[in-house]
């Protein structure tokens, strides 16, 4: 089956940079969709960033020119690199792979952006 694993979330300061790696097995299709969410507590999941697979890319208002999304589609894997983060970017970020008919999700990774 489909496992998405995130990784590299942690502790910043305002202006700091992390990036985040989702790692996906189990899927046979050479075309599907991969994107990031994030939520904070007490917030709705929110769309970040989408990448199809010919390279279309969409980012919502709050992140564009701070954040870069890529994939590896040999290793099956999307990348977020998060610069000039904010605290308001503070939350659980998702990565989610639509392959045909099926959503999958991670765990998730948290990121925190405190002084």
């Amino acid at each position: 089956q489909v496992q998405l694993v995130e990784s590299g979330g942690g502790l910043v300061q305002p202006g700091g940079s992390l990036r985040l790696s989702c790692a996906a097995s189990g899927i046979t299709s050479r075309f599907y969709d991969m994107a990031w969410y994030r939520q904070a507590p007490g917030k709705q999941r929110e769309l970040v960033v989408s990448i199809t697979p010919d390279g279309r890319i969409n980012y919502v208002d709050s992140v564009t020119g701070r954040f870069t999304i890529s994939r590896d589609n040999a290793k099956n894997t999307v990348y977020l690199q998060l610069n000039r983060l904010k605290p308001e970017d503070t939350a659980v970020y998702y990565c989610h792979a639509s392959v045909g008919h099926s959503g999958h999700w991670g765990q998730g990774t948290q990121v925190t952006v405190s002084s």
